[in-house]
């Protein structure tokens, strides 16, 4: 929605499409805040802010792209509230900063725990006021290149049924992550990736597929997120002894040290017998109801509904989940993917900003900042092209009307269940050389049984069987960039930890992205270089 408004604003002809209503798309679910160098709390800058983010990455950021989020982000927040944003306040009035995990100072503005929600809310009334169409319950499916050029997509109608073609002379995906790929995830249903897997088949590479955030505190058994922001107004993570555990592994900042710390010490705890019923506690009863209410009524609600419990009252169970993707399509500081006319933006783009290892608060940031630069630059910037050739229509129905012909098969929900468990079992907190050896044994298997998947739903005004089979051909896909990426990947870094046979980070050989194209039905991998300009990799302590 961001991009779309600053394409407007460049005097583009622009419209939207989603496969669900904007204000439903993931984002809404976001809780504790968007990260910008205010000042409100205590002294801060944005060089300081970059810095964080660099480390915080495990030094896998393309340092250019992070001084630029860094840079842009008060005056983007500002917009936001000039827009209508209803962020929480201090008692002089100026926008409320919370503490963060790995942040050197409380620099994550926030509106209670629901900033998300605030944030999407804002954008679609950008979005209606300015009268930018909204094609809502398209599901895009295909890409069309004709000379090299993107010139629009296919999507498939799920109101009313049947293929559309749309042209254009630049297009911006902009379609989130693929947290669906793991059970136990905070991800929404819709998250599967498709932006990145359409970009994939068009020819465009994908940079650190392997790099997947756990994050720490994922209610448990449902995957719910709990936000970070509890541990920033001051929750504790204890074990089955009550002990405070994060002493033996972020002596300094304990609940506060980054996301990849916090993760793998509470698997450990868990793995070490010293949780709860597979988890560990966290604890906010010491907050005081009223602090409960005010800032974290939502994480509240959350926890009364999916676990029975009061957290004015009672510690909530809590477990690592899947929950942020830091790699996708590549892309430039304006969002330009190799392809003439294709640009992305947000999670399902790689900038890189986060590197191997994603600061809370920074995600919504990026959809912001690098969602407003590409919708500039694509309508600055418009080639030829815009008309999708029927023959591409042709052949896209022709595949469509195959699949669904289809009597006899797989249904698709059994091969997506086998996929989440086996990703979360072998490409999970931890990575083992056999398991991801197994994993790419499973993938190939699946995305056999795949090929002979049946839609049981024959008909086309909302066939969410047809579209359910399409979004697991994109998890099968990106699952098979993300193991490839990771066995190449001899190194513990960031969210990447190989704790058996490669325990520390090397620099020498792995100070690099993995960059991943699709050739012949499988992925083929490559390198390129980390962008450095200030800040020389060190030992990350927390």
């Amino acid at each position: 929605m961001r991009a779309a408004v600053a394409a407007q604003e460049a005097g583009a002809d622009v419209a939207l499409l989603s496969k669900l209503h904007p204000t439903r798309s993931h984002s809404g679910a976001a809780e504790g805040g968007i990260n910008a160098a205010l000042g409100n709390a205590s002294e801060d800058n944005p060089e300081s802010h970059a810095f964080d983010t660099v480390k915080g990455s495990d030094y896998l950021a393309d340092q250019d792209a992070v001084e630029i989020l860094c840079d842009s982000a008060p005056e983007d927040v500002y917009e936001l509230e000039h827009w209508g944003a209803l962020f929480s306040r201090t008692a002089d009035g100026r926008i409320a900063q919370r503490p963060f995990g790995a942040a050197g100072a409380p620099r994550t503005a926030y509106a209670a725990d629901i900033t998300g929600h605030v944030l999407i809310q804002v954008l679609y009334e950008q979005i209606v006021r300015r009268e930018i169409p909204v094609y809502e319950e398209w599901y895009a499916w295909r890409l069309v290149v004709d000379g090299g050029r993107c010139v629009g997509v296919l999507a498939w109608d799920l109101l009313n049924g049947g293929l559309k073609s749309v042209g254009a002379k630049a297009t911006i995906i902009a379609t989130g992550g693929p947290g669906r790929l793991y059970a136990g995830s905070t991800n929404a249903y819709a998250c599967t990736g498709d932006g990145m897997a359409m970009a994939l088949r068009a020819g465009a590479p994908l940079e650190d597929m392997e790099m997947m955030q756990f994050h720490p505190t994922t209610l448990a058994p449902s995957g719910v997120l709990i936000t970070e922001g509890c541990r920033g107004e001051g929750a504790y993570l204890v074990n089955a002894s009550g002990e405070r555990f994060l002493k033996h592994y972020a002596p300094h900042a304990m609940e506060l040290a980054s996301r990849d710390v916090i993760s793998r010490a509470v698997q450990t705890e868990i793995d070490g017998g010293r949780g709860v019923d597979g988890s560990v506690m966290l604890d906010l009863r010491h907050l005081g109801a009223e602090r409960i209410l005010e800032r974290l009524h939502n994480t509240r609600e959350l926890s009364l509904t999916f676990a029975g419990v009061d957290p004015i009252y009672d510690p909530i169970p809590v477990r690592p989940g899947a929950h942020y993707h830091m790699g996708g399509v590549d892309t430039d500081v304006w969002g330009r993917t190799p392809i003439e006319g294709l640009y992305a933006a947000g999670e399902a783009a790689c900038v890189s900003v986060h590197g191997a290892n994603r600061l809370g608060g920074n995600a919504l940031m990026e959809t912001i900042t690098f969602g407003k630069r590409a919708g500039r630059h694509a309508a600055e910037n418009l080639g030829g092209g815009g008309e999708v050739s029927e023959s591409a229509v042709r052949d896209a129905q022709r595949e469509l009307s195959d699949l669904v012909a289809r009597t006899d098969g797989e249904r698709p929900w059994s091969i997506r269940n086998e996929l989440a468990e086996s990703m979360h079992d072998n490409f999970g907190v931890f990575r083992r050389e056999a398991g991801m050896q197994e994993q790419t044994r499973i993938v190939e298997r699946l995305r056999e049984r795949y090929a002979r998947v049946v839609v049981e739903d024959k008909g086309d005004v909302f066939n969410s069987d047809l579209t359910q089979a399409l979004e697991l051909g994109c998890l099968l896909d990106l699952a098979a960039c993300m193991v490839e990426a990771g066995l190449a990947r001899k190194e513990s870094r960031g969210a990447h930890a190989r704790p058996d046979d490669y325990p520390k980070r090397d620099d020498e050989n792995f100070l690099r992205h993995t960059i991943v194209t699709w050739a012949d039905g499988r992925p083929k991998l490559d390198w390129k270089p980390v962008t450095i300009t200030r800040w020389q990799p060190a030992e990350r302590e927390y």
